[in-house]
């Protein structure tokens, strides 16, 4: 379904720790928006919802909506840090296209 690399899950580590959520988990999702259609979202939540799909990768919980799963399947969440600066980057080869900003994409 979805992965991150080792590196991203070095990073989600590392930011539960700073920001004192030892125990939480990765919510992964898509919503309508963005400037090509689906936009994705993360961010840490204590517990999956019900109905949840719960992925382990790399020692962090991945919490993913029923909604959302389609278009998050076969997803590999990586961290990049780069000279333009550093972030979570989404490969996702559901995507018809994406935008420039790699935060939104079309299926």
């Amino acid at each position: 379904m979805i992965t991150l690399t080792e590196k991203a899950g070095e990073k989600v580590k590392e930011l539960l720790v700073a920001e004192q959520k030892a125990g939480y988990g990765l919510r992964v999702q898509v919503s309508g928006g963005g400037c090509s259609g689906f936009q994705y979202g993360m961010s840490f939540e204590e517990k999956a919802n019900d109905g949840d799909q719960i992925i382990e990768s790399y020692g962090v919980q991945l919490f993913i909506d029923p909604q959302s799963a389609p278009l998050l399947n076969g997803v590999q969440v990586d961290y990049v840090d780069t000279v333009q600066g550093a972030g979570f980057a989404i490969q996702n080869p559901n995507a018809k296209s994406s935008c420039g900003c790699g935060k939104s994409f079309s299926a």
